[in-house]
């Protein structure tokens, strides 16, 4: 039975219930950042030069959520009267 808290997307029949929200979004930013930098550094070398640099910035610009999305996460712990823990390993 999901919580509250849980994000739940109807997709037909079906349903995805996401429990960890932080930790998926953080997950799903990395899978664009690796694919960004992958189909950049393909298009750099087959493609238009201009549009790997693109791509490159846009990986780039994705690392920069990377932070944004752990400050979102303690900022969301902190109000909600947890405090978040010292230990770097379980942050997102």
């Amino acid at each position: 039975m999901p919580s509250t808290h849980d994000l739940t997307v109807h997709l037909g029949h079906d349903e995805l219930v996401i429990r960890r929200r932080y930790e998926s979004l953080s997950i799903a930013n990395d899978v664009l950042i690796a694919l960004w930098f992958v189909v950049g550094s393909a298009w750099s070398l087959w493609g238009s030069g201009q549009v790997a640099d693109w791509l490159f910035l846009l990986g780039s610009v994705e690392f920069l959520a990377r932070p944004a999305i752990r400050l979102a996460r303690r900022v969301h712990l902190r109000r909600a009267g947890h405090e978040p823990t010292s230990d770097a390993s379980s942050d997102f």
